[in-house]
């Protein structure tokens, strides 16, 4: 299969190590790319809920993915979410082509483009973080419970739904909090002079202008890996949503079979020295 070249590719919220996680078509997409920049803007690997009994084969081998675009020279940026946010006290951290970061900001083709993740704008995070651990825990259940439903329903011939999508569209304090997220991240960049600002955590990809007296900016969110399987592409100065198809015949479906290895070995035996670190950093923050 051909590759496609792609200048950068933005991926959040994957939420490996959860019952959620599509990595199976994640790995179908990065198989079908090569990237020259990778960032991962947060909650990529879920130590929030991190259980090393819960480790598939296709979350093993995307892993392996991302490592393999290392040792090919391509620059990762690991940007820390709120799933992941024990890795924050490392930030600052680079390994060769490997960067640990909690927010980035670059050029592209003469414009400013700032990246993070997006938590820090979320009240319950602040305030509530017990709240946010036990929402996350019921989001996870629900997205096990829409997938035997869905199950179900291309059994009996019909189209597959997301329950969480339409409990989001049917309540209005949920919309509004996408929309004051947005203007939020939106005036941020506004006020800085920042042409773009790219975010994730809400798991709602998008790409907007905004405008103010002050100026104008892009919001774009890469969306997820559990509902939307998207994420943000950036080549020859344009941005576009790339929003994943699955195909039966592009990988082989392992989710439901275990790891023969867990998350730590398949670092320590990489052979690559930012495996090595990211090893060491996991089992510190999933221990503390």
């Amino acid at each position: 299969m051909q590759k496609r070249k792609v200048d950068m590719v933005v991926i959040s919220d994957v939420h490996l190590g959860t019952y959620g996680c599509h990595a199976t078509e994640l790995l179908q997409y990065l198989n079908s790319i090569e990237p020259g920049l990778l960032i991962l803007n947060g909650d990529i690997v879920d130590i929030w809920q991190f259980r090393k009994r819960y480790w598939p084969k296709t979350h093993m081998l995307v892993v392996k993915k991302i490592f393999e675009f290392l040792s090919n020279g391509v620059p990762v940026y690991y940007l820390t979410g709120n799933h992941d946010e024990m890795l924050r006290r490392f930030s600052g951290l680079k390994l060769g082509n490997f960067h640990l970061k909690d927010k980035l900001l670059i050029e592209l083709d003469g414009k400013k483009a700032w990246f993070f993740h997006g938590d820090v704008f979320d009240v319950t995070m602040r305030y509530s973080k017990w709240l946010a651990k036990l929402g996350a825990v019921g989001y996870d259940s629900l997205i096990m419970l829409n997938r035997f439903v869905n199950w179900c329903l291309e059994k009996l011939g019909r189209g597959k739904i997301s329950l969480s999508k339409k409990i989001k569209d049917s309540v209005k304090s949920a919309v509004k909090y996408i929309n004051d997220f947005e203007q939020v991240a939106a005036e941020l960049a506004i006020d800085n002079k920042y042409s773009y600002v790219v975010c994730g955590h809400i798991h709602q990809p998008s790409m907007r202008e905004y405008e103010n007296v002050k100026g104008k900016t892009t919001y774009l969110n890469s969306g997820d890996w559990i509902e939307n399987l998207t994420s943000l592409e950036y080549h020859d100065g344009a941005w576009k949503i790339y929003q994943h198809i699955a195909s039966e015949h592009a990988a082989i479906r392992l989710d439901d079979q275990p790891s023969e290895q867990n998350i730590f070995e398949i670092f320590e035996q990489s052979g690559l020295e930012e495996a090595l670190l990211f090893s060491k950093l996991m089992k510190y923050s999933a221990a503390s």
